[in-house]
């Protein structure tokens, strides 16, 4: 049961980039049409994501499976723990959407979408994932243990892989 609710680590990037494509997709579509009813399955992937990876998230599987595998650009392997923070935010934000909505109506839920809108946007289409740079500062603040994610706490790494000279 434990290994079923575990989450990938490493993240193949074109995989979680696709996902963000889908929750942008879904985020505007809810936004600009009004159709609310969008938010049950948006939060209902990032609770999956979220519990279990991409095993029981109809958009992970089909991240993991269809989309990310042919995005050859896309390919890398990142580290899990921050995509799994971030997918944390977004059932925050699509959950706080959601029960906004049911409680006080859709003028006043969409609002609620554009930040998970701007997140989406940022790791889809530029490959930025603002829910790991928040998991890093929260590692650095001490606030998470650097035992989770040991790459997340010293970036300089990643940034000599990316062929940037770090001091």
């Amino acid at each position: 049961m434990k290994r079923f609710f575990s989450f990938p680590n490493p993240v193949n990037d074109a995989a979680a980039r696709s996902v963000a494509l889908g929750v942008l997709a879904m985020s505007v579509a809810a936004f600009v049409t009004g159709s609310a009813g969008i938010l049950i399955p948006l939060t209902y992937g990032f609770l999956a994501r979220v519990a279990a990876g991409p095993k029981i998230s109809p958009l992970g599987w089909f991240a993991v499976h269809v989309s990310g595998p042919r995005i050859e650009r896309w390919q890398k392997s990142v580290p899990g723990p921050p995509k799994r923070f971030a997918q944390a935010l977004g059932l925050a934000f699509s959950s706080a959407a959601l029960i906004t909505w049911l409680s006080a109506g859709w003028l006043d839920a969409r609002w609620i979408l554009l930040p998970l809108i701007g997140a989406a946007s940022l790791e889809g289409l530029l490959g930025y994932c603002l829910g790991c740079t928040v998991f890093g500062w929260f590692i650095r603040a001490g606030m998470i243990p650097a035992s989770i994610c040991d790459e997340c706490g010293d970036l300089s790494a990643r940034y000599r892989r990316a062929g940037y000279e770090v001091e």
